[in-house]
């Protein structure tokens, strides 16, 4: 009968009654205040990655290189569309507009209309001055005169009055931080304009249009003031612009110029030139290289850059931060050519860094 009373429900039943008496003397556990108060995010201001610049619409080019294999009209139409379509790789929506050996009315005139109809949005201006005389002291480029007879001088100060503020200002020519240096002291110039005219209202600058700011301009040099470009047979003329323009192509082909540098057994010069595929599609050759370089590219300006200078750089503009991560290159390549490309804003050197491509006989010590 003890067996029966054991396996009645209501015995059971009591059993189950008393479990749960004896649960509620168990000490509430997540009772304490920091697990009663309300929970709030954090405070702190979060940065954001995403795109919120919008790439310039437009796009001007100067070129006067005459290569000798061709006639020097066809020469200027050439490079001045293969330029066209190495940015366009970069920036397909964009607006380009070519301007070969123009004249000073000619760079005016292309100037305002980009900006008039660039508004708010960023211009870029590719500077292509190879054969022509190098920047003067006072700030000054080489245009023709309208009969085509000779070279003047264009004023720095007078492009920045026409491109107005965002651009960005590449120079592919010798001694073209002799411009960057004239840009910033025009600016500075600038600026002190804007501030007496905001000041006084009767001091004769405030009667003038006012000048626009040139604050948010960016600047890419392919050398230093005192420097000359490469000539060397085996690369392009335009080695800088090569750089920013079409680096994997570049960066192998440099890569496999050096004495002590070992690439895949069979490849030569000339399949770097035909390498298939698109840079934005990451299925093809080209696009998977495209992709590894940009990894590098970012790794080493996030870890070398200041967070504000990277933010800027790198994550609000699609152009601006292709043309920076191809910067580290081309700083990589011109430096190894006793050339030093120039940068506003500048930024820390780079060209040493462990994670891009160089020779072992010029890799630092550790």
């Amino acid at each position: 009968m003890d067996s029966d009373l054991l396996h009645s429900p209501a015995v059971g039943l009591a059993e189950e009654e008393e479990a749960d008496m004896n649960d509620w003397k168990l000490p509430l556990t997540f009772m304490k205040k920091r697990h009663l108060e309300k929970i709030e995010g954090s405070k702190a201001l979060a940065q954001s990655w995403r795109m919120k610049d919008r790439v310039t619409s437009s796009f001007y080019a100067f070129d006067t290189q005459n290569p000798l294999s061709m006639s020097p009209q066809k020469a200027l139409e050439t490079i001045g569309a293969n330029l066209q379509k190495q940015y366009e790789n970069w920036q397909p929506r964009a607006r380009y507009k070519q301007s070969l050996d123009p004249t000073v009315d000619e760079v005016k005139k292309l100037c305002t209309s980009l900006r008039r109809n660039a508004k708010e949005e960023r211009v870029l201006f590719h500077y292509n001055g190879h054969g022509v005389p190098r920047p003067t002291v006072n700030g000054e480029i080489w245009v023709f005169n309208k009969n085509y007879t000779q070279y003047i001088p264009l004023s720095i100060y007078d492009l920045q009055t026409w491109m107005g503020s965002p651009s960005i200002f590449v120079y592919d020519c010798s001694n073209a931080g002799i411009i960057v240096k004239s840009f910033k002291q025009f600016a500075l110039q600038r600026e002190q304009e804007l501030e007496v005219a905001a000041i006084n209202p009767s001091h004769p600058l405030a009667q003038m249009p006012l000048p626009p700011s040139m604050k948010n301009c960016i600047q890419l040099a392919a050398c230093e003031a005192s420097e000359l470009l490469p000539m060397n047979p085996d690369l392009p003329a335009d080695l800088f612009t090569s750089c920013l323009t079409t680096p994997i192509t570049i960066a192998l082909r440099w890569f496999c110029m050096q004495k002590s540098a070992k690439l895949v057994p069979g490849v030569t010069l000339d399949l770097i030139e035909k390498i298939p595929g698109r840079l934005n599609d990451r299925r093809t050759p080209l696009g998977e290289l495209n992709w590894i370089f940009t990894a590098i590219t970012d790794t080493i300006a996030w870890n070398v850059l200041p967070r504000d200078l990277f933010q800027k750089l790198f994550r609000q503009d699609l152009l601006v931060a292709s043309l920076f991560r191809n910067f580290l290159l081309a700083e990589r390549i011109m430096r190894s050519y006793n050339c030093t490309p120039v940068s506003s804003p500048r930024l820390p050197p780079t060209y040493m860094h462990l994670m891009l491509p160089c020779s072992a006989a010029q890799r630092p010590s550790s």
